[in-house]
């Protein structure tokens, strides 16, 4: 029994580090490569921001005016808003900042890509499917840099990416543990996931917002098929089957507005995981098909099915496992039980201890290749370094419940410290 568990351990260890060695290379590249540029004096094209909002009254308008002061032409860009099934002044709010709006109310078919689906074809009903060459996809709590649309400019007009993803960056990375957890994740996926990608000629994953989509594939698609919880990652999966492109632009800036609040982030990552396992059913088989094709077009899907692999699961599985041939080994002599025990305890220790290890390493260089870049006292980045891998192995238990749990997309609110300090101001 206990050279049983000794091998599974050493099996559990040997798959992990052949399944993900790759981002060592990824982890290389980022730290000392240099970012793909674009064309230094491009072609100016025509673009739509596309703004899926529900009950985001507080902050849709900061997002609107800094998009209206965006460095590029103003005829060059429209901002677009689908005031999906609000019940405050979302619409009200938007058009006064000066956006275009639609307004949605469809309580079947929920979720932020059916919301776009719905303003895709709008748009091609009432402007022509040639209004625009490419649409920008934002959350409502987002600040755009004033240089964003320029620089993502750059690239698209090299005419390589059906698809640009750019640098994540936060509003309000030092509230708490929460926030910082989110964000540092979001930051290390920009610098030493996406960057890496895009210097080898591997698709990058697009990540919920702050990214431009050629409108050729909007029209291909006829409009936005991609319905699961986790619409972004379904859209690059599917990008990456299919032999479609995905770039990353680190000098397009976006601030995303994170959660605080435990409860809020337990539902929000519950989806998240709920989609991955939705993805994994819909598309492993293609994936895995994609993997044997050669080339960069079978690291595309390789990397993407890393990306939405249940790892927890699978290390969870075999630590269960593992109990059982324990709980099996209470028949026999005490002495041997408690050895088999023992040797248990060691093994889930020693798996946590590396999953942290390995967790705070990837976090602690973002946190310090990043430092410049993230706003906040110099003693909460390196307290929130040690609470990263705290925030990553919260997923482990959201992995199970989600397995088990029907999930819903649910709204996140954003702007309540913002509101509530407006209203003091008032009073």
């Amino acid at each position: 029994m206990l050279r049983f568990l000794e091998s599974l351990h050493f099996v559990l260890f040997i798959f992990f580090t052949a399944a993900y060695a790759y981002q060592i290379v990824y982890l290389l590249i980022g730290f000392f490569g240099k970012g793909k540029g674009g064309k230094q004096a491009p072609a100016l094209h025509r673009y739509a921001a596309i703004i899926a909002a529900r009950n985001e009254e507080n902050v849709i308008g900061d997002l609107i005016k800094s998009l209206k002061r965006q460095d590029y032409p103003a005829e060059l860009l429209d901002v677009i808003v689908i005031a999906d099934n609000c019940t405050d002044r979302t619409a009200e709010v938007s058009r006064q900042a000066g956006a275009i709006v639609y307004e949605r109310f469809n309580k079947v078919q929920v979720g932020k890509g059916y919301a776009l689906d719905y303003l895709f074809r709008r748009i091609f009903e009432d402007q022509g499917e040639q209004a625009y060459e490419g649409f920008f996809v934002f959350d409502a709590d987002n600040l755009v840099d004033p240089q964003f649309v320029r620089e993502m400019n750059k690239m698209f007009d090299t005419g390589e990416y059906a698809a640009l993803t750019s640098y994540r960056n936060s509003k309000n990375f030092c509230d708490n543990w929460i926030s910082a957890g989110y964000a540092l994740w979001f930051l290390r996926e920009a610098r030493y996931l996406n960057r890496p990608r895009t210097q080898l000629g591997v698709n990058c994953a697009v990540s919920g917002t702050g990214f431009l989509v050629a409108a050729d594939v909007i029209r291909e698609d006829g409009g936005w098929p991609y319905h699961l919880l986790t619409e972004d990652i379904e859209f690059s999966i599917s990008c990456a089957i299919r032999g479609r492109k995905i770039g990353y632009c680190g000098t397009a800036v976006i601030y995303d507005e994170q959660p605080t609040a435990f409860r809020q982030s337990w539902d929000q990552r519950m989806r998240w995981t709920k989609g991955f396992y939705q993805i994994d059913a819909r598309y492993t088989g293609a994936l895995l098909g994609g993997c044997l094709r050669g080339g960069r077009h079978s690291m595309s899907c390789y990397d993407m099915l890393m990306t939405v692999a249940p790892g927890n699961l699978v290390t969870l599985g075999v630590l269960a496992l593992a109990l059982f041939a324990c709980l099996s080994s209470l028949a026999q002599p005490a002495f041997i039980t408690y050895r088999v025990l023992r040797m248990l305890g060691r093994i889930i220790w020693m798996t946590i201890k590396g999953i942290s290890f390995s967790l705070f390493l990837f976090g602690a260089v973002t946190m310090l290749s990043e430092w410049k870049k993230i706003d906040g006292p110099a003693w909460k980045k390196i307290v929130f370094m040690f609470t990263f891998p705290l925030f990553m192995l919260t997923y482990i238990p959201i992995s199970l419940a989600a397995l088990v749990n029907k999930v819903e997309w649910k709204p996140i609110r954003h702007g309540l410290a913002a509101k509530a300090e407006k209203g003091k101001e008032r009073a």
